[in-house]
């Protein structure tokens, strides 16, 4: 082979190797970095029933599907996550800080949210079924068709929320903020304190 060709093909491999090495870097820095925490691996669909992540930076994580069941997330800090489906049932979410956090059909049930800050929170088609919301927030939330069957929410602060189609059977509800909240179409058979001049 002639020196001209050997050079042209020593030209090529090094461009097709340098080309595939710069993909290789460009994949790399485009994987999203896994936060662990306490043996919990923080991704879609993470199995973390009764974790401790109390205090835990989840601002912005894709928890979509994640199981929290029991989980300790006191203090947590879940300010625009996604939780679309998650199952925080039991779980201790006293005083999270969940500024529009995205949850449609999040399970809560029986879990402690109280002094939780939801405002905006986007909670549709959500299961909060025996919660104490003793002194939470959900100003602005968007609460269609979510389940408080049983719950208590007292002393909420429940300014501008869209309780549409929601269902507060049973529940306890009293002293709890009302400006511009609505009520269409929920059920309210049993609830104590529900309002009936909204």
């Amino acid at each position: 082979m002639k020196p001209s060709a050997l050079l042209a093909a020593a030209v090529v491999a090094f461009a097709a190797t340098a080309t595939t090495a710069a993909q290789a870097q460009a994949q790399a820095q485009q994987a999203p970095v896994v936060r662990v925490i306490n043996g919990c691996h923080l991704w879609p669909y993470a199995q973390c029933p009764g974790a401790d992540l109390r205090d835990a930076d989840l601002v912005g994580l894709d928890l979509r599907g994640v199981d929290f069941t029991g989980a300790n997330l006191a203090g947590a800090h879940l300010r625009a996550a996604n939780m679309a489906g998650a199952r925080l049932d039991g779980a201790n979410l006293t005083g999270v800080e969940g500024y529009a956090l995205n949850a449609p059909g999040v399970s809560m049930r029986g879990a402690r949210l109280v002094q939780a800050r939801l405002v905006q929170a986007r909670l549709f088609r959500a299961d909060l079924s025996g919660t104490d919301c003793t002194g939470a927030s959900f100003e602005a939330a968007r609460l269609n068709f979510t389940q408080f069957v049983g719950a208590r929410i007292i002393g909420a602060n429940l300014q501008e929320a869209k309780f549409v189609a929601a269902n507060l059977r049973e529940a306890v509800f009293d002293d709890n903020l009302l400006r511009y909240t609505i009520f269409p179409d929920s059920e309210m058979g049993g609830c104590r304190g529900c309002p009936t001049d909204w």
